[in-house]
């Protein structure tokens, strides 16, 4: 299974391929951090499980790339283009290429980060 890797560092080892996992357990909180994982990284895209100790949160970026983000545990409130929006466990949203977006600390939480790449050539 990947190692864990603070904010910044993301791990580039993926989970065992042809294994189930329970994403949500794949990851743990670590006090004072954002911890992100790597699940899938390719140059089309990649995959990452990401958990947010209590009053962590990501800064505001663009990327040019759609980014789906789900939460898997908790509640994060995702603001793009200055249009917050609250997600709970369970909950998903599409931030679209060259959005302004940033996660507002919340609590903790677990989630899934989607980048799409192709189509963008």
């Amino acid at each position: 299974m990947a190692k864990e890797t603070k904010i910044g560092k993301p791990d580039i080892n993926e989970v065992e391929k042809s294994k189930a996992h329970i994403i949500v357990e794949i990851i743990e909180y670590m006090a004072n951090a954002v911890v992100i994982k790597t699940i899938i990284k390719k140059s089309t895209g990649n995959i990452s499980v990401m958990s947010f100790d209590g009053g962590e949160g990501l800064s505001e970026k663009t990327s040019p790339f759609d980014t789906f983000s789900q939460i898997i545990e908790g509640r994060a409130e995702i603001v793009i283009d200055k249009i917050s929006h609250m997600l709970e466990s369970g909950q998903g949203i599409v931030i679209p290429a060259h959005s302004s977006n940033y996660i507002k600390p919340n609590g903790r939480f677990k989630m899934v980060q989607t980048i799409i790449k192709s189509g963008y050539e």
